[in-house]
């Protein structure tokens, strides 16, 4: 076998691997096409505090390997995070400002381990919120400063109280 032989081998190789990869997202791209995350800050919304942050991914809730192309949650990005008296409002580079109003809002946590990241144990912060009726997702963001301790204690008085069944 000829060197260029063995180059144009390669490099169909390499182009099979980015094609597949290629309409594997454009796939999702469609399949997600009919969720998205809720858009605009209402108005009077009292801005409790701020937080640089790493936005990572949005998955479904609880299999942090299955990544979700909402619009516009599909890309990572670097943003902001502001907490306010109605829910919170994620401010990404390039993207829309998304609010999540309180009533959205299920849980937050910490993760370690979501689709294209893997931190030390408890570094990620998971907020599990609904993107659409009774269909929870989770999203993954990073503190670029400080503990996410202080941030997920900050979110915690926004979460609802769990729903219960049939009174006794």
């Amino acid at each position: 076998m000829t060197r260029e032989i063995l180059f144009l081998v390669t490099g169909l190789i390499a182009l099979g691997i980015l094609l597949v990869m290629f309409f594997a997202w454009r796939r999702r791209l469609r399949r997600d096409a009919g969720l998205s995350a809720p858009l605009g800050v209402p108005e009077h919304a009292e801005v409790r505090a701020r937080h640089e942050v790493l936005y990572v991914s949005t998955t479904r809730h609880d299999e942090p390997l299955e990544r979700l192309a909402i619009t516009p949650l599909a890309y990572r990005a670097r943003g902001e995070l502001a907490v306010t008296d109605r829910g919170v409002a994620l401010c990404l580079d390039g993207a829309p400002t998304v609010f999540l109003a309180k009533d959205r809002l299920q849980a937050v946590d910490r993760a370690t381990v979501t689709i294209d990241r893997v931190v030390e144990p408890g570094g990620l912060v998971k907020l599990v919120w609904d993107v659409a009726d009774a269909h929870p997702v989770d999203s993954y963001l990073r503190l670029t400063e400080g503990d996410p301790q202080n941030l997920i204690s900050e979110l915690r008085p926004l979460i609802a109280a769990p729903k219960t069944g049939a009174s006794s």
